[in-house]
């Protein structure tokens, strides 16, 4: 297949037409969507509890549910005049060439910074999808446990359930939190790879919002628990928090089995990201020559330089919460809600129901509003010095 067919399809192997299926099942793609959908985002979201307090919290996390489920049921259904079969695709054929760029620019980039967050989270230590979600699903378990068990024996602070006025220096503050939750379910870049292996749309359909309940709940589960746990010392990335005595009988086990086995996870869905990272790259960078998969030269030499600049980010950024603001208010915004939504409005096809062009732009308009908040607001907040409750900057 030439890399010019491969450019309506840089998400997908090379070997997959648009017209085969595959033999997959809606459990397997549940897993497959909620393996790259949870990641590094849920050791943030107990530090996004703790700004914003329980309920805002727990009220943001559903808002970001539904229009995750609704802006990839907006890719599913606005495929363009040919039926396009991968995200690229879609946008190469509502806004052209510079529509497609746009997205791999936007996924590589989001990609890059997520597993640029995976190092640093898996230098705190000093197989299947299924897997990597159970390990995900034990650190929840594990935690709540732990959580519980401090609660019982009143050795927890009360969780506040709005938030701590007195220590922030502005309202709009609490907008910072809200990049945190958008990376925390963004996936929309693997939605086409995984419809192409379903016999039917409707399927997928059921597979996506399945998969945003079981991470919804997860993740709800995490800041929570993670909040109720270590109160108002809940560090920007979690894991941190266990290198100290939670006060357990096992305390030390529990803290290692805890980091452990989210680190396990992480490894396991490293190599998934990284492969949409390298092949939208390489689609930017060489659009015209053959696929990657027949160079070994290229594929050598694009997977160092991509594995050695990813390092490099987690060395100069070790702070996950910075590199989550930054990617949560500017690409992974775009991929999760702006693209999607622009799609509907583009409406290629002329099929567009009133109600999807309304909420279409109100998706629109919310991702433009909280990104230029979130962003003026992270802007005049390195200019301060920030103290107290809510300096979410060190570890």
């Amino acid at each position: 297949m030439s890399k010019a067919g491969d450019a309506v399809a840089p998400l997908l192997p090379v070997e997959l037409r648009p017209s085969e299926t595959r033999p997959a099942s809606v459990p397997g793609a549940v897993f497959n969507l909620a393996t790259t959908t949870i990641g590094a985002g849920i050791m943030s979201l107990p530090a996004a509890v703790k700004v914003l307090g329980v309920a805002p919290a727990l009220v943001l996390v559903v808002a970001a549910a539904f229009l995750a489920d609704a802006s990839a049921e907006f890719l599913m259904r606005y495929r363009g005049a040919g039926g396009a079969w991968s995200y690229a695709a879609a946008m190469g054929d509502a806004f052209g060439r510079a529509g497609s760029a746009a997205l791999q620019i936007c996924v590589a980039l989001t990609t890059a910074g997520t597993l640029t967050v995976y190092l640093d989270i898996i230098d705190s230590l000093k197989f299947s999808s299924a897997v990597s979600v159970l390990l995900a699903v034990v650190f929840m378990c594990i935690s709540t446990g732990m959580a519980l068990y401090a609660l019982f024996q009143g050795r927890t602070q009360k969780p506040r359930l709005l938030p701590d006025f007195a220590h922030l220096s502005s309202f709009l503050d609490l907008f910072t939190a809200v990049p945190i939750i958008v990376v925390a379910f963004t996936f929309h870049f693997n939605v086409h790879p995984i419809r192409a292996e379903l016999s039917e749309t409707s399927d997928m359909q059921v597979a996506v919002r399945l998969s945003v309940l079981l991470c919804s709940a997860i993740y709800a589960a995490i800041g929570f628990f993670g909040y109720l746990l270590f109160g108002e010392a809940t560090m920007t990335d979690i894991l941190s928090n266990f290198d100290r005595d939670t006060g357990s009988a096992f305390g030390s086990l529990l803290n290692d089995v805890v980091r452990l086995s989210y680190v396990l996870h992480l490894v396991l869905v490293f190599p998934l990201l990284f492969f949409s990272l390298r092949i939208n790259v390489d689609e930017l960078l060489f659009p015209k020559s053959s696929h990657l998969s027949s160079d070994a030269r290229r594929f050598t030499l694009l997977t160092a330089a991509l594995l050695g600049s990813i390092y490099l980010g987690s060395v100069l950024f070790p702070s996950i919460w910075t590199l989550f603001q930054f990617i949560g208010s500017t690409t992974a915004v775009c991929i999760s809600l702006i693209f999607p939504a622009a799609l509907v409005l583009r409406d290629v096809e002329g099929t567009a129901k009133r109600k999807d062009q309304l909420l279409a732009t109100g998706m629109i308009l919310v991702a433009l509003i909280t990104s230029a908040i979130a962003i003026g607001s992270n802007i005049v907040a390195s200019f301060q010095p920030r103290e107290g409750a809510f300096d979410m900057g060190g570890e």
